[in-house]
C-alpha cells in the first residue's frame, strides 16, 4: 500500500530541515564567538578553573537559544520537535568542531550529558519561541 504525501507535507518537512540547518549554523557561530571571547577573558585574567565548565554550559545554552530563535523565525509550529532537533544536532556538530580544533575526540559520559542538555534546552527554547510568535 502506497501512502500519498501532499505538497504541504513535503513543504513542511523541507521547511523543518532548513529550519534545523539554519538554527545549527547560527548556534555554532554564536558558540564560536562566545568561546573566543571567553578564551580572551581567560587569557588576561586570573579566573579559577572551576568556573570554566559552568561558563561553557551557559555559552552552549545561549548558542542553542539563538540558534532556535533564528532558525524558527519563519517556522510557526512544531516548536518542541524543531528545538529538540536543533539542540541535538548543534551539540553533535559543536562537539565535532571543537574536537577538531582541540585535536582529540573524547567520547565519554560528558558528551552524552551534553547531548541530553542540548536537546532539552533546545526543546524548551523551541516551545518558548513558538509561543512568543503567536502573541
Amino acid at each position: 500500500m502506497k501512502l500519498k504525501t501532499t505538497n504541504s507535507e513535503k513543504s513542511a518537512s523541507g521547511n523543518l530541515f532548513f529550519c534545523v540547518l539554519k538554527g545549527v549554523i547560527v548556534g555554532l557561530c554564536v558558540a564560536l564567538v562566545g568561546i573566543l571571547i571567553f578564551a580572551f577573558v581567560l587569557r588576561f585574567t586570573s579566573i579559577s578553573d572551576k568556573i570554566i565548565a559552568p561558563v561553557n554550559q551557559v555559552i552552549k545554552g545561549i548558542s542553542i537559544f539563538f540558534g532556535v530563535f533564528i532558525g524558527m523565525k519563519k517556522h510557526k509550529n512544531m516548536g518542541l520537535l524543531s528545538g529538540l532537533l536543533i539542540g541535538f544536532f548543534f551539540t553533535i556538530f559543536a562537539f565535532l568542531v571543537f574536537s577538531i580544533l582541540d585535536g582529540a575526540f573524547v567520547f565519554d559520559r560528558t558528551f552524552l550529558n551534553d547531548i541530553i542538555f542540548g536537546s532539552v534546552i533546545g526543546a524548551i527554547c523551541g516551545i518558548i519561541c513558538v509561543n512568543l510568535k503567536k502573541n
